[in-house]
């Protein structure tokens, strides 16, 4: 997969600031997405479709992972700005300490594309998760793939 030019987010994220990351929403990140989001940070893939359930969406761009000084444009691009944002759209239990759904790409029409972590920890799948029919405490997803590698080999083809 490759991203169009110039739409990069830097600084780039280093291991220390994914770890940092990763502590805060209490997951381990997927190693493929690790890779990706320390080249890619932000980008806008180059093919930006991909299908699901039978619909065709496209990403607007993936999120990134900043350290968030409020002095970088881009901050509204980071993860944790987008996971504060969506709140309680995005959780299914309020008493739940950590993260089940991490939104990391930005789809066109306000959808995200995110690492689902409620099944496996360990290995979350890729889901599109649906603004529109989700409430508080009731978010709607649907499912992409089995894991982030996959996901990616959707938009290579």
């Amino acid at each position: 997969m490759e991203c169009k030019v110039g739409t990069i987010i830097y600084p780039l994220p280093d291991d220390s600031l994914i770890i940092e990351k990763e502590g805060k929403w209490r997951i381990n990140l997927p190693e493929k997405y690790k890779e990706f989001i320390k080249k890619y940070n932000g980008g806008s893939p180059i093919k930006e479709s991909f299908k699901c359930k039978d619909n065709m969406y496209a990403i607007d761009r993936f999120l990134c992972i900043l350290k968030v000084t409020g002095e970088i444009e881009d901050d509204y691009y980071d993860i944790g700005v987008v996971r504060t944002q969506l709140e309680e759209r995005i959780v299914f239990d309020e008493n739940f300490v950590g993260t089940e759904l991490l939104p990391i790409a930005v789809l066109f029409a306000g959808d995200f594309v995110c690492l689902d972590y409620r099944s496996n920890v360990e290995e979350p799948i890729v889901c599109v998760w649906n603004h529109e029919e989700s409430s508080d405490l009731n978010p709607i997803t649907d499912f992409i793939s089995n894991s982030f590698e996959e996901f990616l080999n959707m938009l290579t083809d």
